[in-house]
């Protein structure tokens, strides 16, 4: 149940870091609300997720996850480039998380 959570902490951090984008600098109001929200759902689940979980992998995980899912949705949402050299890189983000959650178990 602890990863679970964690997998879904790291959605949430992908969510507010996109949903900063839409903020136009916290101009916005629902976006900005969504934004903090989201951010205040993806810190409380990654402590809750830390209860049980080494606080290395947790936090090394939470941030790959909001990495790569931000990394894509800014390729998907805002056509910033998806050159070679970054999809690798995505890759071995998403490698990473995989050998880390493998190694705790």
């Amino acid at each position: 149940m602890d990863w679970f959570i964690l997998f879904i902490a790291g959605l949430l951090e992908v969510c507010w870091a996109i949903g900063l984008k839409y903020t136009d600098g916290f101009t916005k109001f629902w976006p900005s609300v969504a934004t903090i929200v989201s951010m205040v759902a993806s810190f409380i689940l990654l402590g809750l997720a830390m209860k049980n979980l080494p606080v290395g992998t947790a936090y090394a995980v939470w941030v790959g996850i909001g990495a790569l899912g931000t990394a894509i949705l800014g390729i998907v949402l805002f056509g910033e480039s998806a050159q070679m050299l970054k999809i690798l890189s995505l890759i071995l983000i998403c490698a990473g998380i995989v050998g880390l959650k493998l190694a705790h178990s």
